[in-house]
């Protein structure tokens, strides 16, 4: 059962950032293991069961970030990652291109929600055509987004807008990538059991806008593609 992370965890992330080599690494790996993976993993598991036996059809799987980076893109960058993560979602080959509810831990902040971060053009304009089609479902969305205070919309914008569907649909319509959002300090509920309800409360509150993108992939491509 998760009790929430501690001081040490973070510290931890603090640690890797900025001493980034594997012999520091080595010698803090019990930390690593003990303060960040293990809870990390409690988290995952009971946040996962939760959501499997509430929303069965979602077909989610339950994926936990490893702290070393792929080799193969390091990109100057250190042999580990500062900042980990899980997440729950449909299998596919290529993470990015699925939404996912995700919960990731930072030595500055965590950070939960849900999003897509390398969706395909393909999508986004099929997105832009329902759009056009008939906004009033995304409308509603959106409002229900608006009035309440714990989660954003965010994502990178096109440079050049598509087109303009008014103010409250802009940012869906000229996004190149989905993100809804609730970004804290590491402070407060990180450090309790509580954690676990305020991530599995947010994912429940984001259910509706992960079944409205996954639904996109049953649409027509639009002739613009």
């Amino acid at each position: 059962m998760f009790q929430g992370f501690s001081q040490g965890a973070i510290d931890f992330l603090w640690g890797i950032r900025f001493n980034n080599e594997r012999g520091w690494f080595l010698a803090h790996k019990e930390e690593f293991l003990t303060l960040v993976d293990a809870p990390m993993r409690e988290l995952a598991a009971q946040v996962s069961q939760a959501m499997t036996e509430e929303f069965p059809k979602l077909g989610l799987e339950l994926k936990v970030s490893r702290i070393y980076r792929d080799a193969r893109r390091l990109f100057g960058r250190g042999p580990y990652k500062d900042h980990l993560w899980f997440s729950l979602r449909r299998r596919n080959e290529n993470e990015g291109a699925e939404p996912s509810f995700y919960f990731e831990i930072a030595p500055e902040y965590y950070s939960y929600g849900m999003g897509a971060w390398d969706l395909p053009p393909v999508t986004m304009a099929k997105l832009r055509a329902r759009i056009d089609r008939d906004p009033k479902p995304l409308e509603k969305l959106a409002r229900r987004l608006e009035r309440q205070g714990e989660f954003a919309l965010e994502g990178r914008q096109y440079k050049r807008p598509k087109g303009d569907p008014g103010k409250l649909l802009f940012p869906w319509y000229n996004s190149r990538q989905l993100v809804i959002s609730s970004d804290h300090n590491c402070e407060g509920p990180l450090f309790g059991p509580e954690l676990a309800d305020q991530v599995l409360e947010g994912f429940r509150f984001l259910v509706p806008y992960y079944q409205y993108l996954q639904t996109l992939a049953g649409d027509a491509p639009p002739p613009e593609i």
